[in-house]
């Protein structure tokens, strides 16, 4: 009898002891009956998902979740949303992931223009394309704030601040900068274009509207990890997977799935947020998981309410996650003659104190229920330290799934 495989990532859930919730973490303050319970019938431990040398970007830890090698495969994130997006990266073209920030003077105020609507960032970003496209750069709409830039001839070594690291900070010593001479056009040409952008947005109808609405302008694109096509295998060459799917509400995820070689599966109503579609996304990853053998499902909202610093709203958020994700896929899978593992976990930590991604290890569980469990009666962060697995890296949680 065959296994079938879901892995449920609660993006940035993990955080450390905020006083406002008597020195405990989210997960810990967090009603989670759920997590709790696979925990206790499950095995658990820590995860590192970050290498040396690498940036705690969603990227990078979610490649190491599905077990890839990192140095080997990776090239900015701007690809990965690029391949979900549909849009071809050829030689000599770089592509970048581009937010649409709001600025202040010389304050980079939030990433997310206020988490500006698709429809809006659609026509800014078309705007944009139509002002400054070019043979150099070309502008593609993504969702929400998250966009993509490609640039013919870029190169690819420059240093660039992800804009969630730098909330309510001056952004000109955060401007791009050349890694050597070869990038310095590179970077120059970029940086003029965030300056040609600030000058541009602020009159569009669309920010005008915001404004008069009291909402956060996006009055700057902010472009970002840059890279050029990635060489990566499906994970069914690497892993004993003969079919699998990825849902997600982000182009990032997408399109790690669908270099990964699993079917991206779109639900809609699926928002990135704390409003997402809980049940359509659960119910979408229970559909497929009927006909495929391994499942991504990825929920964004934790890590937004962590970049957003709303610490109550981090607790609802993983609250929903139990109580509207992993509660219905548990109690299906136990309805089924096809044995089910359920992994649960975050791909970093996305403290609410700094509201940035950290590289701290993070808790895992994984639950099957033939399972012989650990000693851990409840899933977080520090529980999980005392879990059998330990601490793994990398490509290990992988191999202990389908060990």
């Amino acid at each position: 009898m065959t296994s079938k495989n879901i892995i449920i990532l609660g993006d940035g859930m993990a955080d450390e002891p905020i006083a406002a919730l008597g020195g405990r973490t989210p997960l810990q303050a967090a009603h989670t009956p759920y997590m709790d319970l696979l925990a206790r019938k499950g095995r658990n431990g820590l995860l590192n998902t970050v290498p040396e040398g690498f940036a705690p970007g969603s990227e990078i830890a979610n490649l190491s979740v599905l077990g890839y090698d990192i140095p080997s495969v990776y090239e900015g994130r701007g690809v990965l949303e690029a391949a979900s997006m549909g849009v071809e990266i050829l030689p000599g073209e770089m592509a970048m992931r581009c937010n649409l920030v709001c600025v202040d003077g010389d304050q980079l105020i939030n990433h997310s223009a206020g988490h500006i609507s698709t429809t809006e960032a659609t026509e800014l970003i078309l705007f944009l394309n139509e002002k400054t496209g070019s043979d150099l750069f070309h502008f593609y709409p993504g969702v929400s704030y998250r966009h993509l830039l490609k640039m013919r001839g870029g190169d690819k070594r420059i240093c660039c601040t992800p804009p969630h690291d730098i909330p309510e900070t001056p952004f000109l010593p955060h401007l791009i900068q050349p890694e050597n001479e070869e990038a310095a056009f590179t970077a120059e040409a970029l940086n003029r274009l965030i300056l040609t952008s600030q000058e541009l947005l602020p009159d569009h109808p669309v920010n005008k509207k915001r404004v008069a609405e009291g909402k956060h302008p996006a009055n700057s694109i902010w472009p970002w990890s840059p890279g050029y096509r990635p060489q990566m295998q499906p994970l069914s060459k690497i892993y004993p997977i003969k079919s699998g799917a990825v849902i997600s509400a982000v182009d990032l995820i997408r399109g790690i799935g669908v270099y990964a070689g699993l079917e991206v599966i779109m639900v809609e109503g699926a928002t990135g947020l704390y409003d997402t579609n809980y049940e359509g996304k659960a119910a979408a990853a229970l559909k497929a998981l009927k006909e495929k053998d391994f499942i991504y499902l990825h929920i964004e909202a934790s890590d937004e309410a962590g970049h957003e610093g709303d610490v109550a709203l981090k607790v609802r958020t993983i609250e929903d996650l139990d109580a509207r994700i992993v509660r219905t896929i548990y109690e299906e899978s136990l309805k089924w003659n096809e044995p089910v593992t359920i992994t649960i976990l975050p791909d970093h930590p996305t403290p609410c104190a700094i509201r940035t991604h950290t590289r701290d290890a993070i808790p895992f569980l994984i639950w099957h229920r033939e399972m012989q469990p650990d000693s851990v009666q409840s899933y977080d962060e520090f529980a999980a330290r005392e879990g059998s697995y330990g601490l793994l890296h990398g490509d290990q949680l992988m191999k202990a799934i389908f060990k």
